[in-house]
């Protein structure tokens, strides 16, 4: 029996055009079998051994039906019509027809196979086999209820032929569909990374999708990158879905437990399903060129009983440099052999990006900081010394004017914002200069330094609201403050505003930056800011427009 994960209940496919083509097609393909037991009714009515006139009532409504459900699917393009209830239904169409056309030797029982084909091509091994057993035990009753004489042989080859091809048509079925899964999630891991989101986000991305690929409790990644540094382990749970990874550094000695096994195995441990029954359990790992062998099962149970779990699969990390581990563990199913070599593929695929993603970052952050550092060095003479003139020739304008001069008060403040300006230079070339990652998130640094300047120089109060949780890569943080920057400026250019908010936030798995404003002169018309709804389609996201509690506020969501 096929175990490998199976999808989302009551759905066979994400995308909803697919699903109405589907069931467009299956539709289609019930109307013609509808038709042709109604053209086997009226072209051979003698060999069909009717019992009353109400088959053909039967026969002539179940094409109706057909009819009606081709239509709603074709027109209306809804994928609500192809849901289980139809085939369900379908199965007692054929109940009825076998019924009032002999029974055991009826010409439709084949018409079983079509509901057994479709619920299992569309929901996998479990639904197709419960559709075989109750497609059995209705020819069953029917056969025995026209007539209780009927050859028991014959019904019993026949109840057998149904159950026998149904369970392989389900099984072939669930392979189906386990095989598009996989063909999807290969196909989302390869467009997903994205080197302005940074190695820890795309590691994070890349642990949700196969946890929730495999429908398992936790996705666990243990690794370094050289045989000096720490072990860095990073997990995604169930519980926590959406969120950023568990980070943690960890030391040989408690990286151990979890890197027990031979390097380069893949591993498979499936917990007894009973104390008694310590045959149903499983410990095996398997080389890259090998087979799979049986190995001590202590470790393995030591391991699950670490991960408070009942089985995991576990493959080696293919780096180029350093050496690691990912696990996928589960509270609630088993896996098989076919998922732990399918874990090997998806890391496989993964992490030779991972690490390129990784090297560029890596020159791009050398690169920037020499930057930053060229830019410390020309900051004092080609920026902070011209302010500093401005500031002393301001100065000496103002020793300079008479007291009852009406520029004063307009000298003065052009002082302070002078000398405001000269100290923030000085700091950001000492933060540059220094460059130790301590102390605030530069983004947040350069928020509050340009919202603080909105509200001394032009009387516009922005607040602020950064939820803790926020960990984006430097490059998108250079993003987001853009995004916030030209959002502020916005508010200042066309609005009265005199108060607003921009408030950063994670949100199922996306970066959400809301910048809300008064509206003193009313609901505006509509808008669109273009410059940020450019940058967030840039980085694969979107742009919302809402009025919420009679304030204006422009949603950007970046997926992460």
């Amino acid at each position: 029996m096929v175990t490998t994960s199976k999808p989302a209940k009551g759905s066979s496919t994400a995308d909803p055009a697919a699903d109405a083509t589907s069931a467009t097609m299956v539709f289609g393909m019930r109307l013609v079998l509808a038709i042709s037991a109604l053209l086997t009714l009226y072209i051979a009515p003698a060999d069909l051994d009717f019992k009353s006139g109400l088959g053909a009532v039967i026969f002539s409504a179940y094409a109706i039906h057909s009819a009606m459900l081709y239509l709603a699917a074709r027109l209306h393009r809804n994928p609500f019509w192809h849901g289980r209830t139809v085939y369900w239904l379908d199965l007692g169409w054929y109940a009825l027809m076998v019924y009032f056309s002999g029974g055991n030797n009826s010409f439709f029982v084949p018409f079983f196979f079509f509901v057994i084909l479709t619920t299992s091509f569309q929901w996998g091994f479990e639904e197709g086999a419960r559709m075989s057993l109750a497609s059995a035990a209705v020819l069953a009753v029917a056969a025995l209820t026209v007539n209780p004489d009927t050859d028991l042989a014959h019904l019993l080859l026949r109840i057998t032929f149904v159950l026998v091809l149904g369970y392989m048509i389900a099984y072939w079925g669930e392979m189906g569909i386990v095989q598009r899964r996989r063909l999807g999630l290969l196909r989302h891991v390869s467009r997903m990374f994205n080197p302005r989101f940074g190695v820890a986000q795309t590691l994070t991305s890349l642990l949700e999708e196969t946890r929730a690929f495999y429908q398992a409790s936790t996705c666990i990644l243990l690794m370094r990158e050289d045989d000096d540094a720490n072990w860095l382990l990073r997990s995604v749970s169930a519980q926590h879905a959406g969120r950023a990874a568990t980070v943690a550094r960890m030391s040989d000695a408690a990286a151990a437990p979890l890197l027990g096994f031979p390097a380069g195995h893949k591993v498979l441990y499936n917990q007894p399903l009973d104390a008694r029954l310590p045959w149903s359990g499983e410990a095996r790992s398997r080389a890259s060129d090998g087979r799979w062998e049986t190995i001590d099962a202590a470790p393995c149970e030591q391991l699950a009983d670490l991960f408070e779990a009942c089985s995991f699969i576990s493959a080696p990390l293919p780096l180029r440099r350093g050496a690691g581990r990912i696990y996928v563990v589960s509270a609630s199913r088993r896996f098989n052999r076919s998922d732990a070599a399918f874990l090997a593929q998806v890391v496989g695929q993964a992490f030779p990006v991972i690490e390129n993603i990784a090297l560029l970052d890596s020159m791009a952050s050398e690169a920037a900081f020499r930057e930053r550092q060229k830019i410390a060095r020309d900051l004092h003479d080609t920026t902070i010394q011209p302010y500093i003139g401005l500031r002393h020739a301001l100065s000496a304008m103002r020793h300079g004017a008479t007291p009852d001069n009406p520029l004063l008060d307009d000298l003065d403040k052009l002082i302070a914002m002078s000398g405001e300006v000269i100290g923030d230079m000085r700091n950001f070339a000492r933060n540059v200069r220094k460059n130790d990652g301590s102390g605030e998130p530069e983004l947040m640094t350069a928020l509050r330094r340009q919202a603080r300047q909105i509200r001394e120089f032009y009387g516009l109060d922005i607040e602020l609201r950064i939820v803790p949780e926020v960990d984006i890569s430097d490059r998108l943080a250079a993003e987001v403050f853009q995004i916030v920057n030209e959002g502020m400026s916005n508010i200042r250019k066309h609005t009265r505003a005199r108060v607003g908010a921009v408030t950063l936030a994670t949100v199922s798995r996306c970066l959400q930056i809301d910048i809300d404003n008064e509206n003193p002169d009313g609901t505006p018309g509509a808008f669109l800011p273009g410059s940020i709804a450019e940058r967030a389609a840039a980085l694969g996201g979107g742009i919302e427009i809402t009025h919420p509690d009679g304030t204006t506020r422009v949603r950007v969501s970046i997926p992460l």
